[in-house]
């Protein structure tokens, strides 16, 4: 940024030089407005690097305006390419959008934009991209990114030239109609036309090719981000108990990023390309213009075909906006209600067999039914407020086609105006009043867009907050040189904040197998939560035995979408085990009619039973032979014999893992050697009393 600033204010002290000294003849605004965009550059240089790449693409299109100007001013570009060569108030233009990019970058919303976008643009991984005629080429993500979006700013901008070079075409093409010049009209058609039309769709095909290439490395990107820092320490579980976590993080990852990729993109660099075609519109229509008289009156009024398009494009905004404001929170509202009811048919096909088995059919259609509603009573709404909007734009669009011709007829019947310049008026009116009503275009893509981000912005939110609990909990798990598991004034408990339960210097030891009892809501599981250290709240200490691996088994295990062998192995790689371990594991865990579906992709959370999945998380455990193995009621599906014959296993195949379990029944005593019971006082805070235990059965 400084180099670029340094380099614009050479070339602005430069032309101002040479126009005071009568080297050239320049208007006195340009030199000044090539200082002023150094300046904004200079000062520009701590904004957002999103906003950064928009502010240096500005300068360099500054550099080359004032280039073609000077070239045409000192007669080195004449003919038919004094075409391209934009008036001295493009310029100017440039400067002032220039301006308008770091105002922006005060902006909360834009803040907030570029905040997410700059993730990608910062990012210093390490990657690859093949270029055509060049082949792979490797820079760091951000780089690469930042690349792009620069050269897909660059193609809109030349896209902008060459409109401005075909209004002139046609022009002069319908001049050659009006004087019935033959010989003009096929050069205009052959020799002018034809190559910009080449270049015009070369140009388009590039920028389609680039800007897919562009969304879909960003959003694999911030896909790979919000994904990390979701499951990264634990903040997904953490959202869920403090009940404050945001709704369906699935649709904020998948949906959301994608809409927020694909309309910051669109958005900014539309809006970037319509702030162009404005400058170099207006210009047209104010060159035209001069000398236009008010309609009925001899008053002269610079520029008049530009003010009255600005007035009727301003009038236009400020009337959609008034209809159209309601949409921003109707579509939030619509995305959190189609969300919700994509979550409730996810949930029932997970539990379709429990469902079925309470004869819970009609329960469920009555909760679909009821989502379902939400969906369409909010949809109304937004048709209704749809149909308010269209019907006013599609009348101010249709108005559109002939209030060009209604302002500059009069000028054409009285001479002041040639057919090809009204023809030109017409067509720079239509991209000038676009341009101005660019707003009124993207209305609704802007509502949306807002939902999007404040959903994106509370999903950020949430994830700070799990973050943040779990960076000032005051329970901490801490490896110790001790072999036993030792708890150390410790108190657990709950979200809101009460005491669920105390334990000091209870101690597990090595190779003993423990089993813990208790009323339910007495605090069993959420000990074994602590002890995993994934339980926020509380106080106190764990001190587990340094370097030896643990493994918790719930009431019910997860069983990821995938094949068996991926089931069996989690959260290890499929690869991790040889098919003879995993089936062997299987048939121990008296799995042995799946022992041989290895490779069988199925969805094995449905098809197994409750007792099934537990049978098959000991597997996990017989594969994975931790030091330390507790059992949540990992066992409670299982019929007493075969629950009996599961910890036979366990002691056989796992002979110096440490068993921790929790259970119910009083037949689970004869498999462990110690038992724990959780006393509940009458305030509900809980405390570990050591029983006596008889030797396990043989």
């Amino acid at each position: 940024m400084i180099k670029a600033s340094i380099a614009l204010a050479l070339i602005g002290l430069g032309v101002l030089g040479a126009s005071l000294s009568g080297a050239v003849q320049v208007p006195f605004y340009l030199p000044l407005s090539t200082l002023a965009l150094a300046g904004i550059l200079i000062i520009g240089r701590d904004i957002p690097k999103f906003l950064r790449i928009f502010l240096v693409m500005i300068a360099a299109t500054h550099v080359v305006l004032v280039l073609l100007i000077l070239g045409a001013t000192l007669g080195a570009i004449t003919g038919d390419y004094t075409g391209y060569v934009p008036p001295p108030s493009a310029a100017l233009g440039a400067t002032a959008f220039g301006a308008l990019v770091f105002g922006l970058s005060y902006v909360r919303v834009v803040q907030t934009v570029c905040r997410i976008a700059d993730r990608y643009l910062d990012s210093q991984a390490d990657s690859v991209i093949r270029i055509p005629f060049i082949g792979l080429v490797r820079a760091r993500e951000g780089t690469i990114g930042t690349w792009m979006i620069a050269i897909l700013i660059a193609i809109n901008l030349a896209q902008v030239a060459l409109n401005v070079r075909l209004s002139f075409f046609s022009r002069d093409m319908f001049n050659a109609l009006e004087a019935k010049d033959a010989a003009a009209f096929w050069y205009q058609l052959f020799i002018i036309f034809m190559p910009l039309a080449a270049v015009f769709v070369a140009i388009a095909l590039t920028e389609v090719l680039l800007q897919n290439v562009l969304t879909i490395r960003w959003r694999a990107f911030l896909n790979t981000y919000y994904v990390g820092e979701w499951l990264g320490d634990g903040a997904h579980y953490r959202m869920q108990i403090i009940g404050r976590g945001a709704d369906n993080p699935d649709q904020r990852i998948s949906e959301d990023l994608r809409k927020f990729v694909e309309s910051t993109y669109s958005l900014s660099v539309g809006l970037m390309n319509q702030a162009a075609t404005l400058v170099s519109f207006v210009a047209i229509l104010w060159t035209i213009s001069v000398g236009f008289t008010f309609p009925g009156t001899d008053v002269e009024v610079p520029g008049l075909l530009v003010w009255v398009c600005a007035g009727y494009a301003i009038l236009g905004t400020w009337v959609t906006h008034l209809i159209g404001r309601p949409l921003i929170a109707l579509n939030f509202e619509q995305e959190r209600v189609e969300a919700n009811y994509r979550f409730s048919l996810a949930r029932l096909r997970e539990y379709t067999e429990q469902v079925a088995l309470l004869s819970g059919e009609p329960a469920e259609k009555e909760g679909l039914g009821k989502r379902f509603g939400q969906i369409v009573d909010n949809y109304m709404r937004i048709v209704i407020r749809l149909i308010k909007l269209n019907t006013f734009t599609s009348a101010y669009f249709q108005a559109n086609v002939v209030v060009p011709y209604i302002l500059t007829a009069p000028y054409y019947f009285i001479g002041k105006i040639s057919l090809g310049q009204m023809q030109q008026v017409v067509g720079a009116f239509s991209r000038v009043e676009s341009a101005l009503t660019y707003f009124i275009q993207i209305y609704t893509t802007l509502a949306d867009y807002k939902a999007v981000l404040d959903r994106l912005t509370t999903f950020e939110g949430a994830i700070a907050s799990a973050q943040r609990i779990g960076g000032e909990s005051k329970l901490a798990v801490t490896p110790a040189a001790n072999r036993e598991l030792r708890l150390r004034n410790l108190n657990v408990r709950l979200p809101d904040g009460r005491a669920l339960m105390h334990a000091d210097g209870l101690a597990f030891r090595p190779g003993e197998r423990t089993l813990m009892t208790g009323p339910s809501g007495s605090g069993k599981s959420t000990l074994f939560r602590a002890i995993a250290g994934i339980w926020p709240f509380g106080e106190g200490e764990v001190l587990v035995p340094q370097g030896q691996s643990m493994m918790l088994l719930p009431q019910r295990p997860y069983i990821p979408i995938g094949t068996l062998r991926e089931a069996v192995t989690y959260p290890a790689h499929g690869q991790a085990y040889s098919d003879a371990a995993i089936a062997d594991a299987l048939r121990a865990a008296k799995l042995p009619q799946i022992a041989d579906k290895l490779d069988e992709e199925r969805a094995w959370g449905q098809t197994l039973s409750l007792g099934e999945q537990q049978r098959l998380a000991v597997a996990r455990a017989l594969l994975a032979k931790p030091d330390w193995l507790f059992l949540d009621e990992a066992t409670a599906a299982l019929d007493e014999p075969t629950e009996a014959e599961i910890y036979q296993v366990i002691k056989e195949e796992l002979p110096q893992t440490t068993v921790v379990s929790i259970g119910h029944r009083s037949t689970l005593a004869a498999y462990h050697d110690r038992r724990i019971d959780l006393k509940r006082a009458e305030n509900g805070l809980s405390t570990p009393v050591d029983l006596m235990q008889p030797q396990p059965a043989e």
